[in-house]
């Protein structure tokens, strides 16, 4: 319980979170976030790690002069590419050989992969762009598309397009907004606001396939 609290408590106060990593890491702090952005999008099991939040914040503090905003639109792309590409390849290797009474052996079987490669052949650079702006789906999604042998070349062109989207949105939102004083002033709501957003395409897609 004491992890998620921490968990919940890092993303909601992630601006001061990061001062402190800037703090007591100097330099080495770009690799911190880029590594978390990296294992939030790359690792199947880890979609509860911040991403816009992190991205937003960031974009903040490089207004202040904490970041250089070059190299945080850089590095977190760069992240956000390899850590789809890593998700997509470990799809790849093990999605059909997930058994069926595990956790992700709920949401992945032979059937559902086989539906996925159709849906992904007519709407798949739709569905990883949008994806990116989707907590816990835009961990997802790479894994499934790996899984259901999806063609990679096609799968690469939409995930650097949607890196380059994603990243530039949200770090530039916090560079250019993050430090207005209201929003300042009420950054875990703002924070709030912005997981809830990201989450709205889930909660109607969930209510379409049930209407369905």
């Amino acid at each position: 319980m004491s992890l998620i609290q921490g968990l919940i408590d890092f993303i909601l106060h992630i601006d001061e979170h990061l001062v402190e990593i800037i703090q007591q890491f100097g330099g080495w702090a770009y690799g911190i976030i880029f590594s978390i952005v990296f294992v939030e999008t790359g690792v199947v099991i880890m979609p509860f790690l911040p991403g816009d939040s992190l991205l937003f914040a960031s974009g903040t503090l490089a207004a202040l002069g904490a970041f250089s905003l070059p190299v945080l639109l850089v590095g977190f792309i760069a992240a956000a590419i390899l850590g789809d590409t890593v998700n997509y390849h470990i799809g790849q290797k093990v999605g059909l050989a997930i058994k069926p009474n595990t956790l992700i052996g709920r949401f992945i079987n032979e059937e559902k992969m086989i539906a996925a490669q159709r849906f992904f052949n007519k709407h798949g650079g739709k569905t990883i762009v949008i994806a990116r702006f989707m907590p816990f789906i835009r961990t997802f999604i790479p894994f499934v598309a790996g899984a259901s042998r999806m063609n990679y070349k096609y799968f690469l062109i939409y995930n650097v397009i949607g890196a380059v989207i994603w990243v530039m949105i949200c770090t530039l939102a916090g560079y250019f907004f993050g430090n207005i004083p209201i929003i300042k002033e009420n950054f875990s709501v703002v924070i709030l606001l912005i997981i809830f957003i990201s989450v709205i395409p889930a909660i109607f897609s969930a209510l379409k396939v049930r209407k369905g």
